[in-house]
């Protein structure tokens, strides 16, 4: 079951929903409108123990396939 992050186009809101394959429109809680929009946004990832560094453009590293350099013209 899919929990999508929405904005609400009319009143600004942020709020998460669960969304089923035939749900109806989603709506604000806050102010009931269906002039809403999915957020893009990153899913939290459980068991899975790594430092924010070794992501890609996490700092450290440069993002490189776990080059070490700092910077990226440096890989070759």
């Amino acid at each position: 079951m899919p929990i999508f992050e929405f904005i609400c186009k009319d009143c600004g809101g942020d709020f998460e929903e669960l969304v089923f394959g035939s749900a109806p429109d989603v709506k604000c809680p806050k102010c009931g409108s269906v002039n809403v929009g999915k957020k893009l946004s990153l899913f939290g990832m459980s068991g899975v123990d790594r430092p924010a560094t070794s992501l890609p453009g996490g700092g450290g590293g440069g993002g490189c396939s776990g080059c070490s350099s700092t910077k990226c013209g440096s890989c070759g």
